[in-house]
């Protein structure tokens, strides 16, 4: 449908048989049985370097972040799924959403996450399932612009918390994810009611 809110979603890991990009896949599944148009990315295929003021200023916006800038226009929310490095959200995700927000000439990289809506999700081995890292991750959005849905999904024991199928083993975990999904396909759908498929107004 034309009115379907539209959603980039991807991992703050790029890592073979990671727990959060399986989860990524979930959730783009469970968004899209709720209606949405999901766009899903592997950050493996938009490798950056790390952010440097004076690269920047001599090469100027790497072509990988201007390809993020550009899905990110196209989309009116976001479902990340952030990994926990010692506490934090991963160095990886930080420096890709660094690069994203810098300008490209006379275009605002920061402007671009104005008014997104977004919902954070983290897998973990550990029993905390990368919560520490989900505030953080939360505040960073945050400062960017982004509305961070309230209530983000903490998986613990990531290592058997999916099904030889590739689902989630328990019941109660599939609901809070089918209920983060839904609520962030509807609150999209609430503030952007008229939006086209490009996610411009007409």
């Amino acid at each position: 449908m034309s009115d379907s809110p539209r959603i980039l979603v991807f991992a703050g890991s790029t890592r073979r048989g990671s727990h959060n990009t399986h989860l990524a896949r979930l959730a783009a599944a469970c968004l899209e049985r709720h209606g949405a148009r999901v766009t899903r990315i592997d950050l493996k295929d938009y490798p950056l370097p790390l952010y440097d003021g004076d690269l920047e200023a001599t090469e100027g916006l790497p072509a990988q972040a201007r390809r993020l800038q550009a899905l990110l226009a196209e989309h009116q929310g976001l479902l990340i799924a952030s990994p926990e490095y010692n506490g934090f959200p991963t160095p990886l995700l930080k420096n890709t959403l660094d690069w994203m927000t810098r300008p490209d000439g006379e275009r605002s990289g920061l402007a671009l996450f104005a008014d997104k809506v977004a919902a954070v999700v983290a897998a973990s081995p550990g029993a905390l399932g990368g919560m520490r890292s989900l505030g953080l991750t939360r505040q960073l959005l945050g400062n960017l612009g982004v509305m961070v849905l309230p209530n983000p999904l903490a998986l613990p024991r990531a290592a058997q918390a999916f099904g030889e199928d590739g689902d989630l083993e328990e019941q109660a975990v599939r609901e809070r994810l089918d209920t983060l999904c839904q609520r962030l396909v509807s609150t999209l759908g609430r503030l952007h009611p008229d939006d086209d498929a490009s996610g411009e107004r007409p």
